[in-house]
């Protein structure tokens, strides 16, 4: 055992609450303390797995994001707090995880987590946490995991859902058993486009620490071939068995992935839209367009909860999931400009209209959020 992981009467008495659980004690507690743990990303999950994890002992906790704290973060990643908006998150992570507990260490990496980064970012940590919320990154974590050995613990959130599974491809099925192909970008929308109750992250996020703890001391039974379900809703956990797939790309009988830098060619859910400068349209030039005597077709392809909160006098309500089923109602000749929150969704509903042959489609540069601000500030941004 090295010198690291002994402990000192301070923490013997931080811990004593573990240490008299038979399958944890002071040996236990020690190794928690020489266990190191990298968590991809700061925000929602990453908050309450760290503040869980730093509490626990676990003695080297690494944060990776390259975001700051936004206003619109707190509602639900509760490790960061209103003093620390505009900073990036993972020094006011550090801050807060390190006030928690002072006998840790807390690496802050603010860095892109991508395929050129991952391994020497990863270098040197025992178990990845999965914390994030886009596909490509999933994958790469994943077939980083399987290629070195090492366990991932993953998590995900959707609103009222949540899901939770350890891979370890030494063990069980890694995340590409289980989901070969990412689905396409209208069918997985982040936090920022589809919403999440702010207390879901809290309920993933401690399963995740729960996991991270018991695979660190060898205790329990990992979730190595099972996926958690929960639905808070209805207040309902489901557990599904998992099986390797021996035609899996990176962990099956003949792999196709062998490299990471090869694992992004399998990843297409961040596809780039190419957009023009003639495509896009500033909120001035539509404001000043919408007062013309032949204005264009505006179609809002947001939510209808989303109106609620904001929206454009005279625009055409089609969200972007059902704009393929309304494309003979719209008249090819008119000029239309289609907008959502801030053009993610709009950007795939102009290249959508695109491909259908409409030939005078723009998209509001910005999103709705563009127009609050420069045209109309008496409605809202979120």
């Amino acid at each position: 055992m090295s010198m690291s992981a002994l402990l000192l009467q301070e923490e013997v008495f931080r811990y004593s609450r573990h240490l008299l659980i038979p399958e944890v004690g002071l040996e236990g507690q020690r190794r928690l303390k020489s266990t190191s743990v990298l968590i991809i990303g700061a925000g929602g999950l990453g908050s309450p797995v760290s503040l869980y994890l730093a509490a626990a002992g676990i003695g080297h906790i690494g944060l990776v994001d390259d975001d700051v704290v936004e206003a619109s973060n707190l509602q639900r990643q509760v490790i960061h707090d209103t003093p620390h908006l505009g900073q990036p998150k993972v020094e006011s992570a550090r801050e807060r995880l390190t006030a928690l507990n002072p006998f840790i260490q807390v690496d802050a990496i603010c860095d892109c987590f991508n395929d050129q980064t991952a391994e020497r970012i990863a270098s040197g940590y025992d178990i990845l946490v999965d914390c994030t919320d886009n596909f490509s990154t999933r994958y790469l974590i994943n077939d980083l995991c399987v290629l070195t050995g090492r366990p991932d613990v993953y998590g995900a959130i959707f609103r009222f859902e949540g899901q939770v599974s350890v891979f370890d491809a030494r063990r069980g099925p890694c995340y590409r058993c289980i989901f070969p192909e990412a689905p396409p970008p209208e069918l997985s929308p982040s936090c920022s486009e589809a919403g999440v109750l702010g207390v879901i992250p809290g309920v993933i996020g401690s399963l995740q620490a729960t996991e991270v703890i018991k695979v660190a001391l060898g205790i329990g039974s990992p979730l190595y071939g099972k996926l958690i379900l929960y639905d808070g809703l209805d207040e309902s956990f489901q557990t599904l068995k998992l099986a390797k797939q021996p035609e899996c790309l990176v962990c099956g009988q003949h792999p196709q992935i062998t490299r990471l830098e090869e694992s992004g060619h399998f990843c297409q859910d961040e596809e780039f839209i190419p957009i023009s400068d003639a495509e896009k349209i500033s909120p001035t030039e539509l404001d000043t367009l919408m007062k013309s005597p032949v204005p264009p077709i505006l179609i809002d392809v947001r939510t209808p909860v989303e109106q609620q909160v904001s929206s454009i006098t005279g625009a055409i309500s089609i969200p972007y999931e059902q704009l393929s089923n309304h494309l003979n109602e719209l008249d090819r000749q008119r000029e239309m400009v289609v907008f959502c929150r801030v053009g993610k969704r709009s950007a795939r509903a102009l290249d959508l209209l695109r491909k259908a042959g409409f030939e005078h489609v723009r998209h509001l540069a910005g999103g709705i959020n563009a127009w609050v601000e420069q045209v109309s500030p008496e409605s809202f941004q979120y």
